[in-house]
């Protein structure tokens, strides 16, 4: 395919009579060769592509208005059932990647490479947690000296786990560790590009061309090298570490991160040399998502069919850090991308091999089973960039007596379940609510529940139980109770759930006239069962698929229900209620909550969430419904951090450092922190955050704002304290609420 660059400013498709065509996206063009066809009554500008696959690409914008003109193509083999993307098979040592295998699992060390013992020793420790591959730093001549020693004592040992090399800014040291290791990760951003300065450069074509050329005789050697002892590639692309060149000419942009992969990839082909895999890692799983996607449906006009590896980098620590990771990583698994995946998290390596299990074992299942509904023809997600469906929220009714505007929050809801014998102790359900209390009473804070459902109400004579409940429905807090109970046990302004059955059956027309209405819907109903919602006022949509149908995907069913009410231009909010079995493990709610309510979230198809989980504690699952919202770049209700996961670069204890700073800065909503052993991801990575914490030399801290390093070299035991005046000189810190 031709390609070329135009400027930047301008705006549409001229082809009709040489053939080319322009797709312009935020900071740069592409030129290609184009064809006029006809479509559905209108002629498109369409790529005409060499590759043996399909031939003809229409291009449309990326969403109504948008200046990014995209293919109009696939980027998984289905959207409304999870079947595996085909790949071919990589070979890394004796463990074979591809979607042929099982979905491969794996972390990094975090000794230092120079300690032969110390890493041979965390390698076994990996390896019996069941990691089918273990990657280590590599940052200089000793570190690869000492993979040879690393190599060889654990084969002494019986251990014949593949070693990975994690090479950045080294080409020399990559060839030197190829010829023990069984696989090379290199970052096209720093592998033969300067470190990245943020600074906008012109290129001439001549120009860039050149830069193209030198990055071919930089890498050429190292393609050759692992041809020659047949090595495996990983060409691992990072939002954070993208060169000026790449930046300059496709924008920070996941467009960017597939472009700069590319370039890589293109070496490789060229030297026939086929034994890699690609990553499209970011710290914020929306921007990991789209790169994921953009990257696949690049390839699959290409023809291409390599395998994938995914992880949200830098995702952090406990829940929250297996939440950003769920979103993301679910997300792809959903549809059937990746065949290795990696969950990065500020703990200690070992601890990661569980939840990527966990979630290798939920993306196997759902292509066992091809979880999924029945095809529909699907026009309004926009996958390639992020736009978000809202729903209309509640306004006010003429007459009301009570204020229904609070029940939903803008930004995103969360919905709670609450029992029968919470309503027994007010103040203690209110605290649970996240309600503030004065003298006892309830109001709403940041991250208060917006509404609950009360699956049983309480006897009409319990006085106290129904003082509760007003008092939740004063400050604008939604109640919900199923049809059954509100016609036995009625309850003023509480909000009727109802089937769509109900509503078919006129049932509901036994509530006095103007009761808020809640439509539970599973979205695989046929279309003529949807029909009741064009004629019915409701509040807000829950979308609920029994856990117990393993076969219908969740994911799925809520798409077929989305492409339902934009076709109809129905613009109820829409909340994803998921009902947990008992006894669930919590990492298995979290991920399942990510891969699930997240994989929607993060297409913008959604308005907040409802987790139940008998047997779950109130608190955990309320905080993993804000994790979620928070994750999927919605609510924002705590302080956020980009924390990495710790390597042999890292320049001092990541796990403690991030503790004591989570511990005085966590009350700090809308402000981001990032947190970095080192300097290799760069102030890229912490792209979405306001303040950076870095490893500059040992015992060394460098202090950012945004991008730009404004403390260098505060000693650590200062650097906490130096980090909060900072946040305090610019504007953003507030004292902590003291207890009641």
């Amino acid at each position: 395919m031709a390609t070329g660059a135009v400027p930047a400013s301008f705006t549409g498709l001229k082809s009709r009579e040489n053939g080319l065509g322009f797709a312009k996206s935020m900071e740069f063009v592409r030129v290609s060769n184009t064809q006029r066809v006809k479509f559905r009554r209108t002629k498109v500008s369409v790529i005409k592509n060499s590759n043996p696959g399909q031939e003809i690409v229409e291009l449309q914008p990326a969403s109504e208005g948008s200046p990014l003109l995209v293919p109009r193509q696939k980027y998984c083999e289905s959207v409304h059932k999870t079947i595996r993307r085909k790949t071919r098979t990589v070979m890394v040592g004796n463990v074979a990647l591809g979607s042929e295998h099982p979905i491969r699992v794996q972390t990094m060390t975090t000794t230092d490479t120079k300690d032969v013992v110390g890493t041979v020793e965390q390698v076994m420790g990996i390896a019996d947690k069941g990691a089918d591959l273990v990657r280590i730093t590599v940052q200089g001549k000793r570190e690869a000296d000492a993979c040879y020693d690393i190599k060889n004592t654990l084969v002494q040992k019986n251990y014949y786990i593949p070693l990975v090399a994690d090479i950045h800014f080294a080409p020399s040291v990559a060839l030197r560790v190829a010829e023990c290791f069984d696989k090379i990760r290199v970052n096209p951003g720093n592998f033969a590009d300067r470190r990245a300065q943020f600074e906008q450069l012109e290129y001439t074509e001549d120009e860039y061309q050149k830069e193209i050329e030198h990055i071919e005789q930089v890498f050429t050697p190292l393609v050759e090298k692992c041809k020659q002892y047949g090595r495996a590639m990983r060409i691992g692309t990072n939002h954070g570490s993208l060169s000026d060149r790449i930046m300059s000419y496709y924008g920070d942009s996941p467009r960017g991160m597939v472009e700069s992969a590319f370039e890589f990839a293109r070496i490789c082909r060229k030297l026939d040399f086929h034994n890699f895999v690609f990553s499209m890692k970011a710290s914020n799983p929306v921007i990991m998502v789209e790169a994921y996607r953009l990257l696949i449906a690049e390839m699959y006009v290409l023809g291409w069919d390599y395998p994938l590896h995914l992880g949200v980098t830098e995702a952090g620590e406990g829940e929250d850090g297996r939440m950003k990771s769920a979103i993301g990583i679910g997300t792809l698994l959903q549809d059937g991308l990746g065949d290795t995946i990696r969950v990065s998290l500020t703990e200690p390596p070992e601890e990661e091999i569980d939840p990527c299990r966990r979630l290798a074992n939920l993306g196997t299942r759902a292509a066992e089973l091809q979880q999924g509904v029945e095809p529909f023809e699907e026009k309004h997600r926009r996958y390639f960039d992020f736009q978000r469906r809202t729903g209309q929220l509640p306004v006010q009714k003429e007459g009301e007596e009570v204020d229904y505007r609070g029940v939903l929050h803008r930004d995103g809801s969360v919905l709670m379940s609450v029992s029968l014998d919470q309503l027994k102790t007010p103040e203690l359900l209110y605290r649970s609510l996240a309600a503030k209390l004065v003298v006892g009473m309830p109001f709403k804070d940041l991250a208060t529940v917006d509404s609950i459902l009360l699956r049983e109400l309480p006897p009409v004579d319990d006085n106290d139980a129904r003082l509760a409940l007003k008092r939740l429905i004063d400050i604008s807090m939604g109640v919900i109770t199923p049809l059954s109970e509100q016609l036995t046990k009625p309850l003023p302004y509480a909000m009727v759930l109802v089937t769509l059955k109900e509503l078919s059956s006129g049932a509901h027309k036994l509530l006095p006239e103007g009761t808020r209405l809640v439509v539970s819907v599973r979205g695989d109903e046929p279309k003529e069962e949807l029909e009741i919602l064009k004629s019915t006022d409701a509040t807000m949509i829950l979308h609920d698929i029994p856990y117990t149908d393993e076969k219908i995907g969740r994911v799925h069913a809520a798409r077929r229900l989305f492409e339902y009410l934009s076709e109809n231009s129905l613009d109820f909010p829409v909340i994803h209620h998921i009902q947990f079995p008992r006894a669930i493990h919590r990492d298995d709610l979290v991920i399942g909550a990510g891969s699930n309510a997240g994989a929607l979230l993060v297409d913008g198809l959604g308005d907040g969430v409802l987790l139940e989980a008998p047997e779950q504690d109130f608190e955990f699952l309320r905080n993993t419904s804000f994790n979620l919202l928070q994750g999927c770049r919605m609510r924002n209700t705590k302080t956020e951090y980009v924390s990495c996961p710790s390597c042999g670069r890292t320049l001092f204890d990541l796990q403690e450092i991030s503790a004591e700073i989570r511990e005085k800065t966590s009350h700090l909503p809308g402000v981001s922190i990032a947190i970095m052993g080192c300097i290799v991801n760069g102030p890229g990575e912490m792209a979405d955050a306001d303040f950076g914490y870095v490893g500059g030399a040992p015992g060394k801290i460098d202090l950012y704002v945004g991008k730009t390093v404004v403390k260098r070299g505060i000693a650590m035991e200062q650097a906490t304290d130096a980090l909060i005046q900072l946040i305090k000189d610019n504007g953003r810190w507030v004292e902590p609420s003291a207890e009641e």
